[in-house]
This record gives C-alpha cells, structure tokens and sequence, in this order.
C-alpha cells in the first residue's frame, strides 16, 4: 500500500501482518546460506529484532502515527487483536456493501439534457474548463443518465471550478423535469451559490429560489409551496431545506456542498432523502471518512486537480505573532486596493485582537463576524465587507467554507495550532481566488511550545504551497489524525490498533470479497500470508547501482506489488532505463519473485533449496489438492517423499541459476495442481 512516495525512514512504526507494531530500524544485508540477501531490520517489545526479507515487504505497512506501544514477538495478543477487527471489519464492510448494493439494484431517473439547450448553457461559463473538470462533468453526465442512482464525490481545491459541475448536473436534471436541492452548511454560503446559480440560470425556463433564514418568512413560505407543487427547479439554502416541512415533489439531483460541516442527524437526514435520488457532493477537503469510502470504490470519486489557467499560489508562512509582521501584511494589502481576513480560533480572542488593530494598525477600517450574532446583523456586516466598505474581516471560523471575495489576499491566521488541518485549509483557501498573488500568515503563540501533532500539522500547510493539494491533505490528515470508522460514528480507535494502512487494506479486502459473494470464507481466510523463499542465492538491489535508501526501498516496495510476468519484465525495462543495466543480484531478485507468485498460488508457505534439492512447507500445512499432491510425488519418480509434514524433493543443482530454475518449476507444478481443484466440480 505504500508506493515509492511515501517512503519508510528509521525509527518509524510498522506494522507486520503477523507480528504486530514495531519500529523499523533500516535495511541491512544478512548472509544467509552463504549469500547476500537484503532485509529490513524491525524492533519489537523487549529489544527483540525481526529481519524480513525485502522480497516479503509487503507484509508491512506503515502505522501512521509517532507513539505506539511495541508489541512482542511471538506473543498471542496480536493475533487477538487482529482477530477481533476483523469480525468488526467484516460487520462494518457487510453494512457498507449493503447500502451500495441496494443504491445498484435500485432505478434512477435517466436524466438527459436537450441538446442545443445543453451547448447553449455549456457556452455561457465565462471561463476555459480545465481538463480535469471536463472530465469530472462527463463523469457526472455519464452517472446521470445510467439509470442507476448516482453517488459521486467530486473533490477539487478550493476555487478550482466546483461549483460549474454542480450546475451543469443542476441544469440537466432541472431540463429533465425532476427538481434539484443545492445544500450547504452556513447561511453566506448558500446565498453566494444562490446568486451565482440565479445568474447562470438567467434566461433559462428555471425557477431557481433559496431557503435560509435570511430569507423573510413570506418568501419562504412561497418557496415551500412552490417546491410543494412542483414549480420551483432549484432550490438553494441551508439545512433549513431538509426541515420535515419542507416537501419535494419530485426530487432528483440533490447537491451537497462541504459535507464536512453537516451534523450527524443532518446527515442521517441526508441518507433519507438519498436512496434512489441521485447525489452529488462538492468538497474541497475530503473528510477521511468520506475520502475513504471513494478509495474502496463505495462511491465514485472525480478529482479536479489542475488549477484555472491564471491562478497563483498562496504564499504560507507560519512564525509566531509579531506586530511588525502583521501590521506590514495588513498595510501591504490595504495599499494594493485589496482586503484582509483575520481569524481567530475562539470568540474570546477576539476583543485582543480588536485592541491590536485599533492601536497598531489604525489605518485599516475593520468589521468583527461571529456565529453568536443576531441572523440579520450578521449577514449585513458580512455582506458590508463583500462590498469593500472594510479593509479588514475580524472573524471566527465563519469564514472557513466557501465565502468567495476576488479583492480578499491576505490572511491572517491567530494562534493556529489550535485549528484543525482541514480547517486550516478550508480558512486558508478563502483569499487566492482572483489573480493577485495571496499571502496567509499562520501565527503562534510567542514563546509556547506546540504540541507534536499541531506542530506537524502547521509544516504539513507551510508544505502543501503547490495548488491542488487538497487531496494531499486529506491523505496526510487520515495520517495524523487517524481515519474515522466508515459507518458509524465511533473515531480512530481500532484503527490506532493496527495503523491505519492495515485497517484500509483489511476493509478493502473484506468489502471485494463480499462483492465476490465470498462472505463465508472470510473470517478464517487469511489472504495476508507471503511465502518465504531461501535458494541461497543473493537476493538485492545493490548499494553500488541504486546507491539512494529511499529510491531502493521505494522499488522493494513496488516489486512486491507485481504479479505477471509481463509486469516484472516491464520492472526490469524501467530499471535498465534509470540505473543501467542489471547486476546478477537484481536478476535473481526479480526471478525470486517470480517464484515467490507461484508459491503463493500453490500455497507454499516455505521452500529451501540448496545443491541437493528442495524442502517444501504448505501455508497451515494444507494443499488444496491432496490428489493432485499425490500425483506429483508419484510423478518424482522417488525422488521425493513427505517426511515431518514437509515434502523433500532431491535434485542435483550444481549452480545458482539451475536452483532458481528448477525451484522454479516445482513452484509452478504445484501451483498448477493446486489449481486444478479449484476449477474440478466440488
């Protein structure tokens, strides 16, 4: 599961299939049956010492957090514990298959636009799409008129064309006759998108209407009415719209903006209104949870990664609070004509910072926002600063989703340790949107120590400068913070158990077996086993042709995910293009994994060979095909025999490579016989 990218260094924790947590300590070359063989070398509890084979590091996977407790070799608890996830995980993974499955076997509405209508609408976007957006609306376009109810997650940076998706879909369903529902978590929010739709649905045969508390009671009872009776195409609002009093008559394409932000009974609600009405969800930080139900293919996920054509990169710096700093950032941005947002974590700090701006600052006019204020004062004080009557927009976490304010670049961020990644992204990603350069600040407490996660919380945003990252970002959080169970509500904590890697690839797992109809085997199935091979043969990528750590252990990793020959050989062609060509090591490397796929197809879980043949071992000492293992005895013409639930096969191998043949052939022999039953009639 981890690729060349996410590389290992010394002293992180793992996680072996088998043995549990450990600490990995580097590679190391290990003379076995007298030739090289590299292998990585791990610690457990009490300073015990585990080298595995680099042609096995597929066994591990990262834990995915700094602390964990060692666990002991050869102990039994972790077995338990590895047990006991997974009945949860095969629970949770049943429950999840559930919901998709029935979402499959029940119809939507086909939903297709007229035509010239479609160009029509498609050529009023006033900018270029980016490819990627293009593909996310044909992705969208596809799931719509299949006939099965979509479910799609499209996660794109913040300001990178979103909203256009949802529109087009909009514009789609609206055109079929169903009715649409835009939802988004704050009021501000879905007034912008309910300007932006009324604009681009101008002169267009659609009722578009919002719902919030901002709008008056008399308008809102119209829109409930319209929406009742079936005149109102879109509606746009808050969770106001999912109010039991609220009716749909027939609604279709249900949009959610930043899901992240919802409560849990609103989502429940959401879930309601969801089984056969096709969903679309925009958000610029996919939440673990929502990120990780895309990654096992639950739901369709289309990322917008490329950037509009004009646009910069925020330039982030995080230091501790300095009057100067600040003072000049704010100045800079009110002398360039633009506007400043400062945010602070809680309502508490604000008056300081009032003061601040007041004495340091007095050339700047600035407005304060927060959620305890009354609905209208809010939205004017909001709406003022929308309309540059104020340099500088002192707020709370407000601001965080989706306000768009082109002539906004700065942003000053207080005390931001004390937010979270996703929010600080989110908060981040308020300024940047037009084509100035935009500058963030995220200050610190003067002189406080950081905690560790806040402190790499804070060089993971300092990082991710790139536009687009948001996808990063989330992978990083599902990291630090842990990933949330994918149903339920119940946090990261058996996931802390095993890391979070093991977790995903356990679900993975659990969720295709099921697909496959496979629910019976799956508790005592263990299909995370690797044969260990030892020809006495060396087995490495030599220090002398891949001399950099992390390259050589990014390509262990990647070969042990290689299962055709035709991918091997495709291996072996990248490296003879990168490093040159191939030492004898690397050659046998590649043939051991070879061999190690045939072992594992016919279920060996151990095979020695040295000069004078071979010494076989089956995974839990079963052959799926005693038969067949029958035949292939009486076929060695009595040059092999079972002694001690082994079976010893004697040959005659003078030199490395007739033992890497003929372990080789014996391999595939078995694997064949071993698959032989697999396709005879039970």
């Amino acid at each position: 599961f981890l690729t060349e990218h996410q590389t290992l260094s010394p002293g992180d924790l793992i996680v072996h299939v088998d043995h549990g947590v450990g600490r990995y300590l580097g590679l190391k070359v290990v003379t076995a049956l007298g030739a090289a063989h590299e292998c990585l070398l791990l610690e457990y509890a009490g300073g015990d010492r585990l080298y595995l084979p680099v042609e096995n590091i597929e066994l591990l996977s990262r834990f995915g957090h700094e602390e964990g407790m060692l666990d002991k070799l050869g102990g039994g608890a972790w077995q338990s514990k590895k047990a006991k996830l997974k009945a949860r995980i095969r629970e949770i993974a049943d429950r999840l298959i559930r919901v998709a499955a029935e979402r499959h076997l029940r119809k939507g509405r086909i939903l297709e636009p007229p035509h010239a209508m479609w160009e029509a609408f498609s050529a009023r976007f006033p900018y270029e799409e980016t490819d990627d957006q293009l593909s996310a609306i044909e992705d969208v376009m596809t799931d719509l008129s299949s006939g099965t109810p979509m479910d799609r997650l499209i996660c794109g940076d913040v300001g990178f064309g979103k909203t256009e998706v949802a529109m087009r879909a909009a514009f789609v369903a609206a055109m079929s006759g169903v009715q649409v529902a835009v939802i988004a978590p704050t009021t501000l929010l879905a007034r912008q998108h309910y300007k932006s739709f009324a604009e681009r649905f101008r002169g267009f045969p659609v009722e578009v209407r919002q719902l919030s508390r901002f709008v008056s009671a008399k308008e809102a009872a119209a829109t409930r009415d319209g929406l009742a009776r079936g005149t109102v195409d879109i509606v746009v609002g808050t969770h106001a719209v999912l109010a039991k009093s609220v009716r749909i008559k027939e609604l279709g394409l249900l949009v959610i903006d930043e899901e992240q932000h919802f409560g849990v009974a609103h989502k429940e609600r959401l879930k309601e209104l969801r089984s056969d009405v096709h969903v679309l969800t925009l958000t610029a930080t996919p939440i673990p949870r929502t990120l990780q139900l895309s990654l096992t293919g639950v739901r369709d996920l289309s990322i917008i990664g490329t950037p509009p054509i004009d646009r910069l990169a925020i330039r982030t710096y995080v230091s501790e609070f300095d009057t100067v700093t600040i003072r000049e950032a704010l100045l800079r941005e009110h002398y360039r004509g633009g506007q400043s947002f400062f945010v602070v974590p809680r309502i508490a700090d604000l008056p300081e910072i009032e003061a601040f701006l007041r004495d340091q600052v007095p050339e700047v006019t600035f407005s304060v926002a927060h959620g305890q204020m009354a609905a209208g004062e809010l939205d004017d004080r909001m709406n003022a600063f929308y309309d540059g009557k104020y340099d500088v927009l002192l707020a709370t976490t407000i601001v965080e989703s989706g306000l768009d304010i082109p002539t906004a670049n700065t942003m000053i961020v207080h005390r931001a340790d004390m937010f979270g990644l996703a929010q600080l992204y989110q908060i981040r990603g308020r300024v940047g949107r037009a084509k100035t350069r935009a500058y963030a600040y995220l200050t610190t407490k003067p002189r406080g120590r950081l905690t560790p996660t806040a402190e790499k919380r804070l060089r993971v945003l300092g990082s991710l400068d790139s536009l687009g990252a948001g996808f990063t970002l989330a992978s990083q959080d599902l990291d630090i913070r842990g990933a949330g169970n994918l149903v339920g509500e119940e946090q990261s904590g058996q996931v802390r158990e095993v890391g979070y890697e093991l977790y995903q690839s356990m679900l993975e797992e659990a969720i295709a077996k099921i697909r496959a109809g496979e629910l019976e085997g799956l508790i005592d199935d263990d299909a995370q086993w690797a044969p260990t091979i030892n020809l006495g043969v060396p087995v490495l990528i030599p220090d002398d042709y891949v001399p950099d750590l992390d390259v050589r252990l990014g390509l262990y990793r990647r070969l042990s995910s290689l299962h055709t020959k035709v991918e091997l050989e495709g291996f072996a062609a990248e490296l003879i293009d990168r490093f040159g060509k191939l030492p004898r090591e690397v050659n046998t490397l590649l043939l051991v994994v070879r061999i190690k796929e045939e072992c594992k197809k016919a279920g060996i879980a151990r095979l020695d060979g040295g000069p004078r043949g071979a010494t076989i071992q089956f995974h839990n000492d079963k052959f799926a095909n005693p038969a067949g293992l029958v035949e292939f005895i009486q076929d060695q013409r009595g040059m092999a025999k079972v002694k001690d639930n082994k079976i010893v096969v004697r040959r005659d191998w003078k030199r490395d490579s007739d033992k890497i043949k003929g372990a080789f052939a014996i391999a595939r022999d078995l694997a064949v016989k071993a698959k032989a039953v697999a396709k005879a009639p039970g």
